[in-house]
């Protein structure tokens, strides 16, 4: 390659991508780089599955950990500073190993992203009550009034995507199609590497919603409530902020407001993932170039391996 390479592993939530990334450390010169918008949040251990001392010890992951739940974290910021490690990894002679499931921060590190104002507290809040007087499909017709372009690419269950572009018009009183038609998009940074996309999926969906509600329950019998309820305790910290309307803890902040009941909170959790889950294949089927894998292969890593050419790397 005339490039360095760079790899980008894919996949909906709760597919096995972590575990996938460290059997591909001990097989190639990787170093990883986390691409979740839930994982750079220190204190937000559990609901995210961050890996563990353990798993750290043996294959160490840039860009977690590096923001106070307080901070918002733009994809621009991510990008930022993914082209930066990526820089550092391929400069140490090694490959940079991109893993997650925030499909926004792949995007916007291959495409490049307009450039956009700051995140306004206020706005948000201001936004976060109407959807919760109105609900969000009419906050979604709204965007398709005031920006059609930005609604064509907005699912109306991303709240989140959603929350932004009515930020960006009421902050900017342009609609975010006009921003990304007037700045352009910027791929000169990524342009250096040759991306090498894999995605890891399930073959039947069903299989996965299991693994998605099973992996909550275990999360609650690890002390996610206890995690969410530190967080809660700050008195800093509201359910607006980005790092807390993450699937799971923004149930579980409700359910410790007092909003919902336990048996709500969980089901309202499952619900959050699956369609997240659902919103992450989705995308993935719209991506190209991309090579699909099936989560129940087992040996992923050596279908990895075979389809970059690349012989294993021999550890120690």
């Amino acid at each position: 390659m005339s490039k360095p390479l760079a790899i980008c592993l894919m996949g909906p939530t709760a597919t096995g991508k972590t575990e996938l990334a460290e059997q591909l450390v001990q097989r190639l010169p990787c170093d990883i780089i986390s691409v979740d918008s839930s994982l750079v949040y220190r204190g937000m251990d559990i609901g995210t599955a961050k890996p563990g001392p353990e798993v750290l010890a043996r294959a160490p992951h840039r860009l977690i950990d590096i923001r106070d739940p307080s901070q918002p974290y733009s994809a621009a910021d991510f990008r930022l500073d993914a082209l930066r490690e990526m820089d550092e990894i391929v400069q140490a002679g090694r490959i940079p190993l991109l893993v997650g499931g925030t499909m926004l921060y792949f995007k916007v590190l291959s495409e490049g992203i307009a450039a956009m104002p700051a995140a306004d507290e206020r706005v948000r809040k201001q936004i976060q009550d109407e959807a919760d007087r109105g609900g969000w499909e009419r906050l979604y017709k709204k965007l398709q009034q005031i920006d059609p372009v930005a609604a064509k690419k907005i699912h109306p269950n991303n709240p989140q995507r959603l929350m932004r572009a009515l930020e960006v018009y009421e902050l900017t009183g342009l609609p975010m199609g006009q921003h990304w038609q007037k700045q352009g998009l910027d791929t000169e940074g990524v342009g250096r590497f040759q991306l090498v996309n894999f995605a890891i999926a399930p073959q039947e969906r069903s299989e996965l919603h299991q693994r998605i509600e099973d992996r909550f329950q275990a999360m609650l019998a690890q002390g996610l409530v206890d995690e969410v309820g530190v967080l809660y305790r700050r008195g800093d910290l509201n359910g607006n902020l980005p790092a807390l309307r993450a699937v799971g803890y923004r149930q579980v902040w409700q359910y410790l407001e007092g909003s919902l009941s336990y048996e709500q909170m969980i089901d309202k959790a499952i619900i959050a993932t699956r369609q997240l889950a659902k919103r992450q294949l989705t995308w993935l089927r719209s991506w190209s170039p991309l090579n699909w894998l099936n989560m129940n292969d087992e040996d992923l890593s050596g279908t990895i391996l075979k389809m970059l050419e690349l012989p294993p790397y021999k550890t120690g």
